[in-house]
């Protein structure tokens, strides 16, 4: 579901308008806000549309990738993650997280293993399916990254990513 609900964005001069009215509004802050909701939106969207198309979930995709990610670690942990570790990871519950676990589980894409030395520790590995579910979608998917980022020039790319941190460094829940 959009996080923007407007069709169409106001108007810089009705935001003039409103801050006539509401003062704690400031028009350029509002605009810029309004277009980061709906830029963030349109391209959930977008890669919503791809990962649909291709049968899974952003959720699911997210958790195979967090898995790959674990595999492909040299020196990584000598155990694959707990379903606790990928819910971190991942910004979601542990509940979410067993419920994504549990669907690429039944599909064959991902294993529960118990812990060697601790029965209470379950962890999770990405199965050859799920591997071969990546291997197949991540090329696309990346091509899709780069085609809605085309429009901007390298130089611009940097300079929204720093924009964009710079933001995020300011949110008082960030962790």
């Amino acid at each position: 579901m959009p996080l923007l609900m407007l069709k169409d964005l106001p108007r810089y001069d009705c935001l003039i308008q409103a801050a006539e009215r509401c003062p704690t509004l400031e028009p350029s802050a509002c605009s810029a806000f309004l277009n980061l909701l709906r830029t963030g939106d349109d391209v959930f969207a977008v890669v919503d549309r791809y990962l649909s198309s291709r049968n899974i979930t952003q959720g699911r995709f997210t958790v195979l990738m967090l898995l790959a990610k674990a595999c492909d670690i040299p020196d990584g942990p000598a155990h694959p993650p707990t379903p606790a570790t990928l819910a971190d990871e991942a910004g979601v519950t542990r509940a979410t997280m067993t419920g994504l676990i549990d669907t690429l589980e039944k599909d064959h894409l991902v294993a529960r293993e118990p812990d060697p030395t601790d029965r209470r520790t379950i962890h999770v590995r990405l199965t050859e399916a799920g591997r071969a579910v990546l291997d197949a979608i991540v090329p696309d998917y990346f091509r899709q990254v780069a085609e809605i980022l085309r429009p901007l020039s390298e130089t611009e790319r940097n300079h929204l990513v720093r924009l964009l941190q710079k933001i995020q460094a300011s949110l008082p829940t960030n962790s």
